[in-house]
Protein backbone atom coordinates (compact mmCIF):
# COMPACT_ATOMS: atom_id res chain seq x y z
CA UNK A 1 0.00 0.00 0.00
CA UNK A 2 1.10 3.36 -0.64
CA UNK A 3 2.56 4.58 2.43
CA UNK A 4 2.20 8.19 4.01
CA UNK A 5 6.03 9.53 3.66
CA UNK A 6 5.97 8.77 0.43
CA UNK A 7 2.54 10.73 -0.51
CA UNK A 8 3.85 13.46 1.68
CA UNK A 9 7.43 13.30 -0.17
CA UNK A 10 5.30 14.35 -3.69
CA UNK A 11 4.26 17.68 -1.44
CA UNK A 12 8.29 18.25 -0.68
CA UNK A 13 8.73 19.50 -4.51
CA UNK A 14 5.65 21.89 -4.11
CA UNK A 15 8.38 24.11 -1.73
CA UNK A 16 11.53 23.37 -3.68
CA UNK A 17 11.78 27.00 -5.96
CA UNK A 18 13.30 27.13 -8.96
CA UNK A 19 15.68 29.94 -10.00
CA UNK A 20 15.98 30.86 -6.71
CA UNK A 21 18.89 33.15 -7.42
CA UNK A 22 17.26 35.21 -10.12
CA UNK A 23 13.84 37.22 -10.42
CA UNK A 24 10.90 35.42 -11.14
CA UNK A 25 7.67 35.25 -11.34
CA UNK A 26 6.63 33.43 -7.66
CA UNK A 27 3.61 31.30 -8.95
CA UNK A 28 4.45 28.04 -10.12
CA UNK A 29 8.36 28.06 -10.20
CA UNK A 30 8.41 25.21 -8.21
CA UNK A 31 9.68 21.96 -8.63
CA UNK A 32 6.79 20.01 -8.34
CA UNK A 33 5.34 22.46 -11.03
CA UNK A 34 8.36 21.80 -13.46
CA UNK A 35 8.30 18.22 -13.36
CA UNK A 36 4.27 18.33 -14.25
CA UNK A 37 5.46 20.80 -17.37
CA UNK A 38 8.32 18.64 -18.22
CA UNK A 39 6.01 15.14 -18.04
CA UNK A 40 3.57 16.89 -21.00
CA UNK A 41 6.73 17.73 -23.22
CA UNK A 42 7.38 14.20 -22.84
CA UNK A 43 3.87 12.99 -23.86
CA UNK A 44 4.10 15.33 -26.74
CA UNK A 45 7.60 14.28 -27.99
CA UNK A 46 6.68 10.25 -27.16
CA UNK A 47 4.13 10.84 -29.82
CA UNK A 48 6.10 12.79 -31.97
CA UNK A 49 8.48 9.42 -31.70
CA UNK A 50 6.04 7.27 -32.31
CA UNK A 51 5.23 3.22 -31.87
CA UNK A 52 9.18 2.85 -30.77
CA UNK A 53 8.25 4.46 -27.55
CA UNK A 54 7.13 2.66 -24.51
CA UNK A 55 4.53 4.54 -22.78
CA UNK A 56 4.33 2.92 -19.50
CA UNK A 57 8.66 2.72 -19.06
CA UNK A 58 7.86 6.43 -19.72
CA UNK A 59 5.77 7.34 -17.25
CA UNK A 60 7.36 5.09 -14.21
CA UNK A 61 11.03 6.92 -15.94
CA UNK A 62 9.23 10.31 -15.28
CA UNK A 63 8.20 9.33 -11.43
CA UNK A 64 11.51 7.78 -11.06
CA UNK A 65 13.50 11.45 -12.16
CA UNK A 66 10.85 12.58 -10.25
CA UNK A 67 11.44 11.31 -6.86
CA UNK A 68 15.23 11.53 -7.62
CA UNK A 69 15.29 15.00 -8.12
CA UNK A 70 13.04 15.70 -5.28
CA UNK A 71 15.43 13.80 -2.79
CA UNK A 72 18.26 16.27 -4.01
CA UNK A 73 16.22 18.76 -3.16
CA UNK A 74 16.97 22.40 -4.54
CA UNK A 75 20.77 21.85 -6.04
CA UNK A 76 21.12 24.24 -8.76
CA UNK A 77 20.93 22.56 -12.06
CA UNK A 78 24.43 22.96 -13.18
CA UNK A 79 26.00 21.94 -9.86
CA UNK A 80 23.49 18.52 -10.17
CA UNK A 81 24.40 17.69 -13.60
CA UNK A 82 28.21 18.07 -12.24
CA UNK A 83 27.87 15.75 -9.36
CA UNK A 84 25.79 13.53 -11.54
CA UNK A 85 28.04 13.28 -14.41
CA UNK A 86 30.91 12.39 -11.86
CA UNK A 87 29.51 10.72 -9.07
CA UNK A 88 25.93 9.39 -10.66
CA UNK A 89 26.28 6.17 -9.73
CA UNK A 90 27.00 6.50 -6.13
CA UNK A 91 24.14 9.30 -5.85
CA UNK A 92 21.90 7.01 -7.84
CA UNK A 93 22.74 4.11 -5.05
CA UNK A 94 22.35 6.82 -2.09
CA UNK A 95 18.84 8.11 -3.47
CA UNK A 96 17.77 4.19 -4.00
CA UNK A 97 18.89 3.64 -0.59
CA UNK A 98 17.08 6.45 1.21
CA UNK A 99 13.56 5.62 -0.79
CA UNK A 100 13.84 1.71 -0.99
CA UNK A 101 11.91 1.06 2.49
CA UNK A 102 8.30 3.01 1.19
CA UNK A 103 9.18 2.20 -2.45
CA UNK A 104 8.84 -1.50 -1.58
CA UNK A 105 5.45 -1.31 0.08
CA UNK A 106 3.88 -0.36 -3.55
CA UNK A 107 2.94 -3.19 -5.69
CA UNK A 108 3.70 -4.37 -8.80
CA UNK A 109 7.61 -4.39 -8.56
CA UNK A 110 7.80 -1.02 -8.60
CA UNK A 111 11.03 -0.36 -6.62
CA UNK A 112 12.94 -3.20 -8.57
CA UNK A 113 12.21 -1.28 -12.03
CA UNK A 114 13.47 1.97 -10.37
CA UNK A 115 16.86 0.47 -9.17
CA UNK A 116 17.14 -1.14 -12.93
CA UNK A 117 16.38 2.26 -14.52
CA UNK A 118 18.88 3.51 -12.49
CA UNK A 119 21.76 0.95 -12.61
CA UNK A 120 21.28 -0.53 -15.92
CA UNK A 121 21.99 2.04 -18.75
CA UNK A 122 20.67 -0.73 -21.44
CA UNK A 123 17.37 0.07 -20.04
CA UNK A 124 14.73 2.45 -21.79
CA UNK A 125 17.58 3.87 -23.71
CA UNK A 126 14.84 5.88 -26.17
CA UNK A 127 12.54 7.01 -22.75
CA UNK A 128 15.43 8.52 -21.47
CA UNK A 129 16.48 10.47 -24.19
CA UNK A 130 13.11 11.82 -24.44
CA UNK A 131 13.18 12.53 -20.58
CA UNK A 132 16.18 13.93 -20.85
CA UNK A 133 15.00 16.36 -23.52
CA UNK A 134 11.60 17.13 -21.75
CA UNK A 135 13.56 18.24 -18.82
CA UNK A 136 15.63 20.80 -20.72
CA UNK A 137 12.50 22.33 -22.59
CA UNK A 138 10.55 22.93 -19.24
CA UNK A 139 13.72 24.83 -18.21
CA UNK A 140 14.13 26.75 -21.15
CA UNK A 141 10.44 27.72 -21.05
CA UNK A 142 11.12 28.99 -17.78
CA UNK A 143 14.62 30.34 -18.88
CA UNK A 144 12.78 32.54 -21.39
CA UNK A 145 10.15 33.62 -19.07
CA UNK A 146 12.71 35.03 -16.23
CA UNK A 147 15.79 36.57 -19.02
CA UNK A 148 13.98 39.55 -19.64
CA UNK A 149 14.17 40.01 -16.00
CA UNK A 150 17.69 39.54 -15.07
CA UNK A 151 19.54 40.67 -17.86
CA UNK A 152 21.29 43.02 -15.31
CA UNK A 153 22.03 39.25 -13.28
CA UNK A 154 25.73 38.13 -12.90
CA UNK A 155 26.12 34.83 -15.07
CA UNK A 156 22.92 35.58 -17.01
CA UNK A 157 24.73 35.30 -20.40
CA UNK A 158 26.20 32.53 -19.36
CA UNK A 159 23.53 30.32 -18.18
CA UNK A 160 21.93 31.13 -21.75
CA UNK A 161 24.65 29.91 -23.79
CA UNK A 162 24.62 26.91 -21.38
CA UNK A 163 21.04 26.37 -22.16
CA UNK A 164 20.97 26.80 -25.68
CA UNK A 165 24.02 23.71 -25.53
CA UNK A 166 22.02 21.32 -23.74
CA UNK A 167 19.28 22.02 -26.05
CA UNK A 168 21.64 21.42 -28.87
CA UNK A 169 22.85 17.92 -26.87
CA UNK A 170 18.98 17.08 -26.97
CA UNK A 171 18.83 16.31 -30.90
CA UNK A 172 18.99 12.75 -30.46
CA UNK A 173 16.09 11.10 -31.71
CA UNK A 174 13.62 11.94 -34.46
CA UNK A 175 11.01 13.16 -32.47
CA UNK A 176 12.79 15.90 -31.45
CA UNK A 177 13.43 17.07 -34.62
CA UNK A 178 9.78 16.63 -35.55
CA UNK A 179 8.86 18.89 -32.56
CA UNK A 180 11.44 21.23 -32.99
CA UNK A 181 10.14 21.84 -36.59
CA UNK A 182 6.49 22.61 -35.41
CA UNK A 183 5.07 26.16 -34.06
CA UNK A 184 2.14 24.44 -33.27
CA UNK A 185 3.22 21.96 -30.34
CA UNK A 186 5.42 24.29 -29.44
CA UNK A 187 2.57 26.45 -28.65
CA UNK A 188 0.63 23.91 -26.88
CA UNK A 189 2.88 23.43 -24.70
CA UNK A 190 3.24 27.07 -24.01
CA UNK A 191 -0.23 27.54 -23.44
CA UNK A 192 -0.67 24.86 -20.59
CA UNK A 193 2.39 26.17 -19.28
CA UNK A 194 -0.26 28.93 -18.35
CA UNK A 195 -1.42 25.96 -15.74
CA UNK A 196 1.47 26.82 -13.63
CA UNK A 197 0.12 29.99 -12.73
CA UNK A 198 -3.18 28.94 -11.85
CA UNK A 199 -3.36 29.10 -7.73
CA UNK A 200 -5.49 26.11 -6.18
CA UNK A 201 -7.90 26.92 -3.88
CA UNK A 202 -8.03 30.73 -5.40
CA UNK A 203 -10.41 32.06 -3.16
CA UNK A 204 -8.63 30.47 0.64
CA UNK A 205 -5.92 31.52 2.56
CA UNK A 206 -3.64 28.59 3.03
CA UNK A 207 -0.50 27.58 2.68
CA UNK A 208 2.09 26.13 0.85
CA UNK A 209 0.56 27.34 -2.71
CA UNK A 210 -0.15 24.99 -5.05
CA UNK A 211 -0.91 25.52 -8.65
CA UNK A 212 -3.45 23.55 -11.12
CA UNK A 213 0.05 22.11 -13.13
CA UNK A 214 1.88 20.63 -9.93
CA UNK A 215 -1.68 19.55 -8.78
CA UNK A 216 -2.15 17.40 -12.26
CA UNK A 217 1.12 15.57 -11.56
CA UNK A 218 -0.07 14.66 -8.15
CA UNK A 219 -3.49 13.45 -9.32
CA UNK A 220 -1.23 11.57 -12.37
CA UNK A 221 1.28 9.70 -9.63
CA UNK A 222 -1.48 9.07 -6.99
CA UNK A 223 -3.52 7.29 -9.42
CA UNK A 224 -0.43 5.30 -11.13
CA UNK A 225 0.42 4.31 -7.35
CA UNK A 226 -3.39 2.75 -6.47
CA UNK A 227 -3.22 0.74 -9.83
CA UNK A 228 -0.27 -0.93 -9.12
CA UNK A 229 -2.48 -1.83 -6.02
CA UNK A 230 -4.75 -3.46 -7.94
CA UNK A 231 -4.28 -7.24 -9.09
CA UNK A 232 -2.25 -7.59 -12.01
CA UNK A 233 -3.27 -4.27 -13.88
CA UNK A 234 -2.67 -4.17 -17.39
CA UNK A 235 -0.27 -1.74 -19.16
CA UNK A 236 -2.92 0.00 -20.99
CA UNK A 237 -4.82 0.80 -17.62
CA UNK A 238 -1.48 1.88 -16.12
CA UNK A 239 -0.67 4.06 -18.70
CA UNK A 240 -4.49 5.29 -19.13
CA UNK A 241 -4.48 6.35 -15.30
CA UNK A 242 -1.60 7.93 -15.32
CA UNK A 243 -2.42 9.89 -18.29
CA UNK A 244 -6.01 10.83 -17.31
CA UNK A 245 -4.52 12.01 -14.18
CA UNK A 246 -2.20 14.31 -16.12
CA UNK A 247 -4.36 15.58 -18.22
CA UNK A 248 -7.57 15.74 -16.36
CA UNK A 249 -7.27 19.68 -15.94
CA UNK A 250 -5.90 20.25 -19.09
CA UNK A 251 -9.20 22.61 -20.44
CA UNK A 252 -8.56 24.94 -17.28
CA UNK A 253 -5.49 26.09 -19.63
CA UNK A 254 -8.42 27.86 -21.24
CA UNK A 255 -11.32 28.43 -18.60
CA UNK A 256 -9.30 28.83 -15.59
CA UNK A 257 -9.67 26.80 -12.36
CA UNK A 258 -13.81 27.50 -11.36
CA UNK A 259 -13.65 25.93 -7.66
CA UNK A 260 -16.54 23.20 -7.07
CA UNK A 261 -19.17 24.55 -4.90
CA UNK A 262 -19.05 27.13 -7.94
CA UNK A 263 -19.71 23.88 -9.87
CA UNK A 264 -22.61 22.78 -7.39
CA UNK A 265 -24.15 25.49 -6.60
CA UNK A 266 -26.56 25.37 -9.34
CA UNK A 267 -28.40 22.21 -10.76
CA UNK A 268 -27.03 21.31 -14.33
CA UNK A 269 -24.08 24.18 -13.83
CA UNK A 270 -21.59 21.77 -13.98
CA UNK A 271 -22.84 19.67 -17.24
CA UNK A 272 -22.24 23.61 -18.88
CA UNK A 273 -19.37 24.00 -17.46
CA UNK A 274 -18.46 21.01 -19.13
CA UNK A 275 -19.78 21.88 -22.79
CA UNK A 276 -18.30 25.17 -22.16
CA UNK A 277 -14.88 23.49 -21.79
CA UNK A 278 -14.90 21.22 -24.51
CA UNK A 279 -16.17 23.89 -27.06
CA UNK A 280 -12.53 25.80 -25.92
CA UNK A 281 -10.71 22.45 -26.21
CA UNK A 282 -12.27 21.89 -30.16
CA UNK A 283 -11.59 25.70 -30.67
CA UNK A 284 -8.08 26.08 -29.24
CA UNK A 285 -6.54 22.88 -28.21
CA UNK A 286 -6.58 20.30 -31.04
CA UNK A 287 -6.11 22.74 -33.82
CA UNK A 288 -2.55 22.53 -32.39
CA UNK A 289 -2.22 19.19 -32.50
CA UNK A 290 -2.36 16.49 -34.82
CA UNK A 291 -5.09 14.82 -35.73
CA UNK A 292 -4.61 11.96 -34.78
CA UNK A 293 -3.84 12.56 -31.36
CA UNK A 294 -7.53 14.09 -30.54
CA UNK A 295 -8.96 10.93 -29.54
CA UNK A 296 -6.82 9.90 -27.26
CA UNK A 297 -6.80 13.42 -25.39
CA UNK A 298 -10.57 13.48 -25.64
CA UNK A 299 -10.58 9.62 -23.96
CA UNK A 300 -8.35 11.60 -20.91
CA UNK A 301 -9.90 14.74 -20.60
CA UNK A 302 -14.00 13.97 -21.21
CA UNK A 303 -16.14 12.44 -19.00
CA UNK A 304 -12.58 11.97 -17.51
CA UNK A 305 -14.32 10.49 -13.68
CA UNK A 306 -15.94 7.64 -15.05
CA UNK A 307 -14.32 4.62 -15.12
CA UNK A 308 -14.76 3.46 -18.90
CA UNK A 309 -13.06 1.24 -21.53
CA UNK A 310 -13.22 0.74 -25.69
CA UNK A 311 -15.47 -2.04 -26.65
CA UNK A 312 -15.53 -3.04 -31.05
CA UNK A 313 -14.16 0.69 -31.28
CA UNK A 314 -16.63 2.33 -29.08
CA UNK A 315 -16.37 4.13 -25.43
CA UNK A 316 -18.18 2.46 -23.05
CA UNK A 317 -18.85 3.59 -19.26
CA UNK A 318 -18.75 0.93 -16.61
CA UNK A 319 -17.07 0.48 -12.99
CA UNK A 320 -13.61 0.04 -11.64
CA UNK A 321 -15.02 -3.40 -10.14
CA UNK A 322 -16.26 -4.21 -13.09
CA UNK A 323 -13.10 -3.43 -14.68
CA UNK A 324 -11.54 -5.80 -12.27
CA UNK A 325 -13.78 -8.21 -13.06
CA UNK A 326 -14.20 -8.41 -16.81
CA UNK A 327 -11.55 -5.87 -18.39
CA UNK A 328 -8.61 -5.58 -17.00
CA UNK A 329 -6.60 -5.98 -20.98
CA UNK A 330 -5.00 -3.99 -22.83
CA UNK A 331 -7.61 -5.04 -25.58
CA UNK A 332 -10.72 -3.05 -23.47
CA UNK A 333 -8.07 -0.02 -23.26
CA UNK A 334 -9.46 0.39 -19.70
CA UNK A 335 -9.66 3.69 -17.40
CA UNK A 336 -10.18 3.96 -14.17
CA UNK A 337 -11.90 7.30 -14.07
CA UNK A 338 -12.73 6.43 -10.68
CA UNK A 339 -9.86 6.18 -9.01
CA UNK A 340 -8.80 9.00 -10.93
CA UNK A 341 -11.84 11.46 -9.09
CA UNK A 342 -10.91 9.67 -5.66
CA UNK A 343 -6.85 10.83 -6.15
CA UNK A 344 -8.01 14.33 -7.51
CA UNK A 345 -10.24 14.36 -3.55
CA UNK A 346 -6.93 13.19 -2.21
CA UNK A 347 -5.03 15.33 -3.58
CA UNK A 348 -6.89 18.11 -2.58
CA UNK A 349 -7.38 17.06 1.10
CA UNK A 350 -4.05 16.83 1.70
CA UNK A 351 -3.70 20.48 0.43
CA UNK A 352 -5.85 21.63 2.67
CA UNK A 353 -4.45 19.37 5.54
CA UNK A 354 -0.99 20.60 5.16
CA UNK A 355 -2.60 24.10 5.83
CA UNK A 356 -4.24 23.10 8.72
CA UNK A 357 -1.48 21.69 9.93
CA UNK A 358 0.59 24.98 9.05
CA UNK A 359 -1.89 26.48 11.39
CA UNK A 360 -3.69 28.45 8.17
CA UNK A 361 -7.14 27.58 8.61
CA UNK A 362 -9.89 29.56 6.27
CA UNK A 363 -13.35 28.80 6.58
CA UNK A 364 -13.05 27.23 2.69
CA UNK A 365 -10.04 25.58 3.99
CA UNK A 366 -11.65 23.71 7.21
CA UNK A 367 -15.09 23.28 5.23
CA UNK A 368 -13.23 21.79 1.98
CA UNK A 369 -11.18 19.42 4.32
CA UNK A 370 -14.09 18.13 6.76
CA UNK A 371 -16.03 17.68 3.42
CA UNK A 372 -13.91 15.27 1.98
CA UNK A 373 -12.96 13.71 5.33
CA UNK A 374 -16.38 12.84 5.26
CA UNK A 375 -17.06 11.76 1.47
CA UNK A 376 -14.31 9.27 2.12
CA UNK A 377 -14.65 7.87 5.61
CA UNK A 378 -14.27 3.84 4.81
CA UNK A 379 -15.04 4.21 1.04
CA UNK A 380 -13.30 1.77 -1.57
CA UNK A 381 -13.22 2.20 -5.06
CA UNK A 382 -12.18 -1.02 -7.64
CA UNK A 383 -10.58 -2.16 -4.64
CA UNK A 384 -8.66 0.65 -3.31
CA UNK A 385 -8.79 1.57 0.28
CA UNK A 386 -8.99 5.26 -0.05
CA UNK A 387 -10.68 5.57 3.30
CA UNK A 388 -7.37 4.20 4.46
CA UNK A 389 -5.59 6.67 2.62
CA UNK A 390 -7.87 10.15 3.42
CA UNK A 391 -7.40 8.53 7.13
CA UNK A 392 -3.50 9.35 7.05
CA UNK A 393 -4.01 12.85 6.47
CA UNK A 394 -6.31 13.33 9.80
CA UNK A 395 -6.36 17.14 11.47
CA UNK A 396 -5.62 15.50 14.77
CA UNK A 397 -2.50 13.94 12.87
CA UNK A 398 -1.13 17.49 12.35
CA UNK A 399 1.07 17.55 15.57
CA UNK A 400 -0.54 20.86 16.76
Amino acid sequence: MISKNLISLIYEAASIQRWNDHIRPWTGFTELDKQAHKLFFAYVLAKCEGDDVDMLRLAEGGIFEFFHRSILTDIKPPIYHKLVEEKGEQIDKWVLEVLREDMESLGGGFYERMRRYYTDPDHARLEKKILYASNYLASNWEFKVIYPLNRETFGIEHVRQDMMAELASCDTFKGYKYYMGSPYMQEFLSLIGKLRYQQRWAKAVRLPHTFVMGHMLVVAILSYFCTLELDAPCGARLVNNFLCGLFHDLAESLTRDIVSPVKSSVKGLDSIISDIEAEQMNKVIYPLLPSDWHAKIRYYTEDEFYSKIINDGKIEKVTSDLINEKYNDDSFDPLDGEIVRGCDHLSACIEAYMSISYGVKSEQIVAGYNNLQSRYKNKTIGGIDFGELFGYFKEENTGL
